[in-house]
């Protein structure tokens, strides 16, 4: 990635952050991920700000499947039958994680993708991410298909997830 798009990219991602952080507080809420296929890069990203312990709770780095049934209790049928690159198991990603906390003040990011360079099928190309995002409202669910690396996919992936729980939370 070029210098000057890196730098871009990352004061965007930088500017919602600080935004998401200030409404999380502002709306005493707590921020819980489940990740994929970005492997804890949405918590890494968050933490990295000073002061993120007074609005981000925790993450759960699902990589596999059984990562994913035993961390977040997403049903070992749910992934046969929609594989783990689903609206279906993304947002049981989601659900799962803000359940297993047990408090009312949380809210959930949930990522599962192909992030590359191998791994694609026709249906699902390298590029093809889920996110989801839970509250006590509900579990939402996005479809994103992403051009780039497999850093970029990922970095791609932290930026959008963060920008769509910040949505979620101004509505």
């Amino acid at each position: 990635m070029p210098e000057l798009q890196k730098e871009t990219h990352t004061s965007e991602l930088e500017t919602l952050l600080k935004e998401l952080s200030k409404l999380l507080i502002k709306k005493n809420l707590m921020l819980v991920t489940a990740e994929s296929c970005t492997g804890g890069l949405i918590a890494a990203t968050c933490t990295e700000i000073p002061g993120s312990s007074q609005w981000f709770d925790r993450a759960y780095i699902t990589y596999t499947n059984q990562a994913k049934h035993d961390m977040v209790d997403v049903p070992m049928k749910l992934i046969e039958q929609h594989g783990a690159v689903s609206k279906e198991v993304v947002e049981a990603m989601a659900a799962g994680a803000v359940k297993k906390v047990g408090r009312n003040n949380r809210v959930a990011i949930s990522v599962s993708g192909i992030a590359g360079p191998d791994g694609g099928t026709p249906d699902k190309p390298v590029g093809t991410v889920w996110i989801g995002y839970a509250d006590d409202k509900g579990v939402n669910s996005k479809l994103l298909q992403l051009n780039g690396s497999r850093a970029e996919i990922r970095q791609e992936t932290v930026k959008q997830s963060v920008g769509w729980a910040l949505a979620h939370l101004k509505q």
